[in-house]
């Protein structure tokens, strides 16, 4: 796809993306997004799979989108196929950050409902922002089969995600409200409470919604 380094000064900055040192490549990103050039752009994919350091990886999603999305488009899409899930999660983190829609049917549901967590979450916050008009309800409805899902931050991520929706996520968090896992009805619960009150906090959503289903619970059992 891109052509292969031509002068020295290139050769360093790739070498640089490698260096042992995370301060060295999170500068190494940074040179390259200030001055684009196709060449480093499978460089830049390639070293999202396996970089370690959230910083260096938050700048090299930006030195990507620095460059032309018809370039980088076709190879980021063929990552979000990748079996390394760290492939997956930063090529649909980079997408989001792209916004081009014509990378929507890469959104797949196998996406949003992946089993690694961080994947998932990224699924989530592209599909929010890739959705194309008149599909958001049935994007509410897939993300509302993952309510109950994972640890607090998960659950956050979730709910942002439905949120960005705006009101027509209502009828799938009802049909949640009524589900038989406690889980999914206290999630469903909180995520309402913050689409009609952005400021209550997650947490006290959570804790309010999870007194309304124990309560439910009991007067069930009455």
């Amino acid at each position: 796809m891109t052509m292969p380094p031509q002068d020295t000064d290139t050769i360093r900055a790739l070498q640089r993306l490698e260096d042992s040192r995370s301060s060295v490549r999170l500068r190494a990103a940074l040179a390259v997004g200030t001055t684009p050039d196709p060449q480093f752009i499978d460089k830049l994919i390639e070293r999202c799979r396996t970089e370690p350091d959230f910083s260096v990886r938050e700048m090299l999603t930006w030195a990507i989108t620095r460059h032309s999305s018809s370039m980088t488009l076709p190879e980021l899409l063929k990552e979000v196929r990748s079996e390394r899930a760290q492939a997956r999660s930063q090529a649909l983190h980079t997408l989001s950050k792209i916004g081009d829609r014509q990378a929507w049917p890469a959104i797949t549901r196998a996406l949003l409902s992946d089993a690694d967590d961080e994947v998932a979450r990224s699924a989530w916050r592209a599909a929010v922002v890739l959705v194309p008009e008149g599909e958001e309800t049935e994007l509410a409805a897939v993300l509302s089969t993952q309510l109950g899902r994972g640890e607090r931050q998960t659950q956050l991520s979730l709910s942002r995600a439905l949120i960005a929706l705006g009101e027509l996520i209502l009828p799938a968090l009802r049909a949640a409200v009524t589900d038989l896992d406690p889980r999914v009805r206290a999630h469903a619960s909180a995520t309402e409470r913050l689409l009609r009150d952005p400021d209550a906090g997650f947490e006290f959503a959570v804790e309010e919604a999870k007194r309304v289903v124990a309560l439910g619970g009991a007067h069930q059992e009455e």
